[in-house]
């Protein structure tokens, strides 16, 4: 059985449903299934999901009569066998880490619901949306409290930025309520948590959502008719507030629940792209295109593989407020090395000069790092003397410029999150692999390191 179940309704989205299901196969991940339910498109879509369930067998597809998206989810949610549901809509994608990451902080934290930060697209732009500023773990009460802020917006609305278990759905029996077309999501995530004891925010981005669906007006609804599936909702949210407060709360609390009623949903404004936090899509991450993706020998090689590197530690970086920069220095100082100068430092990492100093005075700033005072060497061996006079010179010069910082108590949380997405690191190179081959090419490759060490000094 597979550990998480993905559920992609579709209906006529041909233009965009390769690259929603493309960002599913491609996940680090790989213990999942994903469903497909084409509710009854009349363009190629069908077809397209076909294609995919030839080609890998995670990939199930179902072709039913048009019912809308609500019913179709249920439909998925019956025949899911995952112990975790994830969600996505197919005219949208998610990072590659995205699964992964929600499945192990569901497993590592023990947790009923991973709730994460998401990106709004527009045409060429991309910008971040969140709404939870704490990265960790909160009860419902806290949870409720933080929803009050903006309860009619998408990070609490929505399906496709959690993560839930089926075995709290199943019990409770909880589904899309198919006879309103407006926030049927977010009444579903209030009966879920009103079930649960535990959501752990994540302040990571991992779900692109295509901003292209219009308001309930824009779809034809009259402002009456807008109005009487409002207070339908609200009669749900008050009654989950009612049910997580208890009565002096939930008292303390009445003004803020009734705003409901004026606020509107919102999944935030894409603005220009000048503007901080806004980015050219593709701009937001680490990526490769694809001319590089497809280039051959040793530099290549090397390229591309830094390149993961940087993309596994964007996700550390996003979740502690960092630059991917930053996680670099900081894994860096945290492996067994000779102090260097900010040349080298900046030549070994592959940054700038000023990104470096940024950085330093980043972490600096925030007290991940510190200076360690250098201790006057009078350790001088025989055979040190007898070295070339103008060879000390040059290295007691670089001794004279190296830059000694060490890590503080206070990164050891970011460096164990950068120490597992390097284990993520091997795995994905090692796919495939059998341990006795990774034994081997780990051994050749120690040999291969020897040899370049010796061949530089």
């Amino acid at each position: 059985m597979p550990l998480v179940s993905i559920i992609v309704p579709v209906y006529n989205s041909e233009n965009s449903l390769a690259r929603c299901v493309d960002s599913i196969l491609n996940q680090t991940f790989k213990d999942f299934e994903l469903i497909l339910l084409d509710d009854g498109s009349t363009d190629t879509s069908g077809k397209i999901c076909d294609s995919y369930s030839e080609k890998d067998e995670r990939v199930h597809v179902v072709h039913k009569e048009n019912s809308g998206v609500s019913d179709t989810r249920n439909h998925g949610i019956e025949i899911a066998e995952g112990k975790y549901l994830q969600f996505l809509d197919s005219d949208d994608w998610i990072t590659p880490e995205a699964t992964g990451l929600f499945v192990r902080t569901a497993e590592e934290n023990r947790c009923d619901m991973v709730i994460a930060d998401f990106y709004r697209v527009v045409g060429e732009r991309v910008s971040t949306k969140g709404a939870i500023e704490q990265d960790g773990m909160m009860d419902r009460v806290s949870y409720a409290e933080n929803m009050l802020q903006k309860p009619a917006d998408f990070y609490y609305g929505v399906l496709w930025n959690k993560l839930f278990r089926r075995e709290i759905i199943e019990t409770y029996h909880l589904r899309m309520d198919s006879s309103v077309s407006w926030c049927e999501d977010f009444m579903f995530n209030l009966e879920y948590v009103r079930h649960i004891q535990s959501i752990y925010a994540l302040k990571v981005p991992v779900y692109y959502y295509v901003k292209t669906k219009g308001s309930l007006v824009s779809q034809g609804m009259s402002v009456k008719k807008t109005i009487q599936m409002k207070r339908t909702v609200f009669e749900y949210y008050n009654n989950f507030c009612k049910d997580v407060f208890d009565e002096e709360g939930y008292e303390k609390y009445k003004v803020q629940v009734y705003r409901f009623l004026i606020e509107a949903a919102g999944d935030g404004i894409v603005a220009p792209a000048i503007l901080p936090g806004i980015y050219r899509l593709g701009a937001e991450r680490t990526s490769v295109s694809e001319g590089v993706q497809e280039g051959e020998g040793f530099f290549f090689d090397s390229y591309r593989e830094r390149k993961l590197q940087e993309r596994l530690f964007d996700v550390v970086a996003l979740k502690n407020e960092l630059l991917t920069v930053d996680i670099k220095l900081l894994f860096y100082l945290s492996r067994p090395h000779e102090n260097c100068t900010l040349k080298e430092m900046t030549d070994i990492l592959d940054v700038t000069r000023r990104e470096l100093s940024s950085s330093i005075q980043s972490l600096l700033s925030r007290a991940l790092i510190e200076t360690k005072e250098k201790a006057p060497d009078k350790s001088k061996s025989r055979k040190s003397k007898e070295k070339n006079t103008k060879e000390t010179a040059q290295e007691t010069k670089r001794k004279a410029k190296a830059c000694e910082y060490v890590l503080t108590s206070e990164a050891d949380s970011i460096l164990a999150e950068a120490l597992l997405v390097m284990d993520d690191f091997e795995q994905l190179q090692y796919e495939g692999f059998s341990q006795e081959e990774i034994i081997m090419f780990e051994r050749l490759n120690e040999k291969r390191n020897q040899n370049i060490r010796k061949a530089l000094k």
